[in-house]
């Protein structure tokens, strides 16, 4: 009898035990709760995983849609996670400056055309963006009718794109329709009429073109302009000329709808692999020619370099000390002077990198230090299939315009040289409100990495406090067009 009356407290017991418990771990995740990251740090955590093989780029195969299983990821978590995002990726602010690319008051619909304007471009892509986007504002300024420019097809890269093949014509056309009239040919009975060939001088003004080039349509209907680019000065223009150049460069001129599909299915595919660094490194093999930029080279690669620049007519200068041209910071950096310089800023091996460029001269034996320091390199063909690329692979204009697509959407963008392309996508970005830019001063870099070298100096906190430094002041910058922002 006694022990069946203690068999209802034995159970009260054990209830109670069980009722503690749950309150203490209930309060316990409550306490969790509480020092979980804001909403976006928290999605920008979510999207890396815990784990990541060191090796895993280097066995990947097939574009990461393609894999069976998902790639890994980085993560940053916690309390030093949040301080990592602060340090590393998050956009500075804007310091107040917004685009102001809307026409002033004053500003009229086009006077009547005294002619045609046809325009050559020359050089890369964004050389070519550049020189269009002058070369609207010299059709405005002259009264001309624009003829859809020409792409240069005799580069060095010998693209044979036309302007629709890479920008939206129609898009192009009707954007600009109040600003300046533009057609896709020259009508039939002016085409064989008697035209001037100009190359407009550089960095010219107003005067220069309302008086010295528009005095010829007394004696010419088709104006040829056979360069493009640097043709219109930078500053003291009026405030609608201006704007007009960044309408044409920010809204006017965007890629054509198949470029800009396959562009954002690569930021996609980037994007999966959590926020990423775009890294302009232009180690081709006609930048070094051009530069005459030698280090870390062998003789035999030193050799094939000065001989394609010597064999370039329209390279004008092919004497070229490397060493001073290096110590100038004239040369663009190595990508095993990229890796060093990432890794001083902080950002950890496990970081995706997404390598914005041609063909890397020298190929892998170049590439073995960044890629041993930052595994998760990335590029348009590992993350896209031969078939998906197919309809660009041989078309190095349209090859970069998917390269531009993925760095202005990058969470970081770090050119290694200060070239066209990077002051279009710094400018760009800017515009644009994009992540953050860090441009290195390669002119001090170099005597820094000259040190190490020399064993003058070792990689650690010292050497990456001097590079933060260095660079506190460069993390964001725009190079475009300064009256584009208000």
């Amino acid at each position: 009898m006694k022990k069946r009356k203690w068999i209802p407290l034995v159970v009260l017991r054990k209830l109670l035990i069980a009722a503690i418990c749950s309150i203490a771990f209930v309060a316990l995740f409550s306490a969790r709760v509480h020092i979980v990251p804001s909403s976006k740090d928290h999605r920008f955590n979510d999207k890396i995983s815990t784990t990541q093989d060191p090796q895993s780029w280097m066995r990947e195969l097939a574009p990461p849609h393609l894999s069976k299983a998902p790639l890994p990821t980085p993560k940053l978590s916690g309390s030093k996670g949040n301080l990592d995002y602060q340090k590393l990726w998050k956009p500075p602010s804007n310091r107040g400056f917004l685009p102001c690319t809307n026409p002033t008051p004053n500003y009229n619909t086009p006077a009547e055309s005294q002619g045609y304007l046809l325009v050559h471009t020359n050089g890369g892509l964004n050389q070519m963006r550049s020189g269009i986007c002058d070369m609207v504002a010299v059709a405005r300024i002259i009264n001309a009718t624009l003829v859809i420019p020409e792409l240069d097809k005799r580069s060095f890269w010998q693209d044979t794109s036309n302007f629709s093949d890479i920008f939206d014509e129609e898009y192009f056309m009707n954007s600009l329709a109040n600003d300046v009239k533009i057609i896709k040919k020259l009508p039939k009975e002016l085409v064989n009429a008697t035209r001037v060939v100009k190359q407009f001088i550089s960095w010219s003004g107003m005067d220069y073109y309302e008086n010295e080039i528009a005095s010829l349509w007394e004696d010419y209907q088709v104006i040829r302009a056979s360069k493009s680019d640097s043709r219109l000065a930078n500053n003291n223009l009026p405030p609608d000329i201006q704007k007009l150049r960044c309408r044409a460069c920010y809204e006017a001129l965007r890629f054509s709808p198949r470029i800009e599909q396959m562009g954002k299915l690569l930021v996609e595919r980037m994007r999966s692999f959590g926020p990423y660094i775009a890294l302009h490194l232009r180690y081709e093999k006609d930048m070094l020619a051009f530069s005459g930029c030698t280090h870390d080279l062998s003789p035999v690669e030193a050799e094939e370099l000065r001989s394609i620049r010597e064999n370039i007519s329209y390279w004008k200068i092919k004497e070229i000390d490397p060493i001073e041209q290096r110590s100038k910071g004239l040369c663009p950096l190595t990508p095993k002077e990229v890796g060093i310089f990432l890794t001083a800023l902080g950002y950890p091996s496990t970081t995706p990198i997404y390598i914005a460029a041609g063909e890397i001269y020298g190929g892998e034996s170049h590439m073995a230090e960044l890629r041993f320091r930052y595994p998760l390199l990335m590029s348009k063909e590992k993350l896209a299939s031969i078939e998906e690329l197919e309809p660009f692979s041989n078309h190095a204009s349209q090859m970069a315009a998917l390269d531009y697509i993925v760095s202005i959407e990058s969470d970081v963008f770090i050119p290694s040289y200060s070239g066209n392309m990077a002051k279009a996508v710094e400018g760009h970005r800017r515009f644009l409100g994009r992540g953050r830019t860090i441009s290195p001063d390669k002119k001090a870099l170099v005597h820094l990495f000259d040190k190490l070298e020399q064993g003058i100096i070792t990689e650690g906190k010292k050497l990456s406090n001097r590079i933060i430094d260095l660079h506190r002041r460069r993390y964001v910058i725009g190079k475009a067009f300064s009256s584009c922002f208000n």
